[in-house]
């Protein structure tokens, strides 16, 4: 048997200093206990948003 075997750390570097910056940035912005807790779910589904809003961007 062939075991083929794929690593994608680059990629998850990326992600994961993009999911750093973007929890700072969500919780430096916060005024609230609970708005720091809605930045740390925003930074973890951010790319997901960033996405959204560019295919509603681009719809035609």
């Amino acid at each position: 048997m062939k075991n083929e075997i794929h690593h994608s750390a680059p990629s998850g570097a990326v992600y994961g200093l993009g999911l750093i910056g973007a929890a700072v940035y969500f919780i430096m912005q916060a005024t609230t206990f609970w708005m720091g807790v809605l930045g740390i779910l925003k930074a973890i589904v951010w790319p997901a948003i960033l996405v959204y809003e560019l295919f509603k961007h681009f719809a035609v």
